[in-house]
Parts: C-alpha cells; structure tokens; sequence
C-alpha cells in the first residue's frame, strides 16, 4: 500500500493543450469555499476561455461529474462514487478508523489520518467531538512543515522532499510556525528518533497536536495519525500514547491485509511487520 505520489515522476506539460488537462483545470477550480461557481468564475478560475468551458461543462453534466445549481455549477454525486473506489486509501482508511475512534475518545479532541500528497498533507479521514474545532476537512489538505502528521511524513521521507518543501518556502501560519530551514532539520531528526512529532500553535493559536507513524508491510511510513486538542488541557502523555498505540494497530491492521511479498508471490515471508521499536517503543 503505497501514498500517493511517492513513485510517479511528472513531466511538465501545459494542461490547457489536452482535453483531460482542460477537464482537471476545471474541475480543480471548485473548493471547499466555493462548491457553486458561475460560468464567468469558472472560465477565470481556469484560465480556459468561455466556450471550452461552456462545452465542457456541459458534457460534465450529462456524464454526472458536474450537476447544476440555480444558474451555476456544482461538482457532481459521480465524483463521490468514483473516489470512493480509490482502494489504497479506502483499505488505510477502513483499518485507521476503529483506532481513531479510541484516540477520540481518549483525548477528547480532533483525530486525523494523513498521507502525502506532493508536498502537502492530504487527510483522509477525520473524527472530531462535539467541542473542538479545526479548519482541516476530509480530504483537504496543509502544509507539511508546521503539521503534526506532516513532520511525521517529512521526517520517514527521503531528503528530497525536505529540500522541495523548503524550497516551495516555509509559510507563517502563526507567530509559533517554525519557519528556518535549519529549525525544522532539526526537529526532524527529533521525529526519527520518538516516533513521535508535536506542534505547538503552528497551525492555529491555541491548539497542540502530536502524531505518529503509520507502516506498511515492509515497514515504510505511508501515513500518519493525530490528535489536536486545546493547549490548555493537553494531556501530552495521554496523547502520546494514544496515538501511538493507534498508529501501530493500524500498522498491523495494514500488514495484515496486505502482507510483505504478497504482490510478487513470495507469500509474505520476505520482511516482518512493524515492531513496537518501530514506534520508539522498545
């Protein structure tokens, strides 16, 4: 089970010179903020002109991947049944849950699942209570450098990927975000070694989060799972355990389905699965 992007290279191309890098700018213009757009949003928010638009959305329409809203245009029910047939991330996802719902339980706060996608955190999954709130959605996504899951998945990553983020620059969400370069280096290599990240106020004033390593089979990190509840009754120990011991059932939950050796015959007897000395446990 592998995260998205980890192995595709990507050639620069100009997605206005394809039709399905015409349809990806359209329907990459919809967001959590604006599920409804005009035509005239929609020909300025891609950058195509209005008769590509026009056309496209109109056969948008009638295979059910745009559906209209008064006069504008909203994403459509067959999106939603396509994504869920993502299998990786449903497998991931469907193994997480029951352990999320512990941590959520346990702490009281905001429970994440995240993979990478690119250089930023996708979250898969989300559980929340009925007091905390935090601006992340299912689905959306934030920057890698100042997220609890996205240290855990910048820290396992190759230095590469350290090097694009830094170089895509080290945004300021807030007066405690960590922004030198050496500084985040630095924690990194904290991570590595606890199994474990914590950010204190980096994405969002009064609020902490921690994280741990989800792996696969093989024992490489494709996800990461979280907790984020208010700075003023952070329970650091709890939470700690909490997400860790939840990252490493949904470890075995993941070898389990998907045993090392499974895909090139060899039955599963190649390489063991995670250890608790993965999760700095030993």
């Amino acid at each position: 089970m592998s995260t998205p992007m980890d192995s595709v290279v990507i050639e620069p191309i100009d997605p206005a010179n394809s039709v399905l890098g015409k349809l990806t700018l359209l329907l990459g213009a919809f967001g959590f903020d604006n599920p409804d757009l005009s035509l005239t949003e929609l020909v300025r928010r891609s950058g195509l002109t209005k008769p590509t638009v026009h056309r496209l959305c109109g056969e948008l329409i009638h295979w059910g991947y745009l559906e209209r809203s008064g006069t504008d245009y909203r994403l459509g029910i067959r999106l939603f049944e396509i994504g869920q047939r993502v299998g990786s991330q449903r497998q991931l996802r469907d193994a997480a849950r029951p352990f999320m719902e512990d941590v959520q339980r346990m702490t009281g706060g905001v429970v994440h699942l995240a993979v990478r996608y690119g250089t930023e955190v996708l979250y898969l999954d989300k559980i929340t209570g009925h007091r905390v709130v935090q601006p992340s959605r299912i689905a959306g996504r934030m920057p890698m450098h100042c997220t609890a899951t996205g240290k855990v998945l910048l820290a396992f990553a190759s230095p590469e990927l350290l090097r694009m983020v830094v170089a895509a620059g080290l945004t300021r969400m807030t007066r405690h975000t960590i922004t030198a370069p050496g500084s985040l280096a630095h924690e990194l290599a904290q991570v590595r070694r606890a199994h474990l990240s914590k950010e204190v106020e980096e994405t969002r004033l009064g609020y902490l989060s921690m994280a741990a390593p989800i792996r696969d089979a093989a024992g490489s990190v494709i996800a990461a799972l979280s907790a984020t509840v208010p700075s003023a009754r952070a329970n650091l120990p709890l939470i700690s355990r909490g997400v860790r011991n939840a990252a490493h059932s949904t470890s075995d939950s993941v070898a389990r389905a998907d045993p090392p050796g499974a895909a090139d015959g060899t039955g599963g007897a190649v390489r063991p699965a995670p250890s608790r000395a993965d999760y700095g446990e030993e």
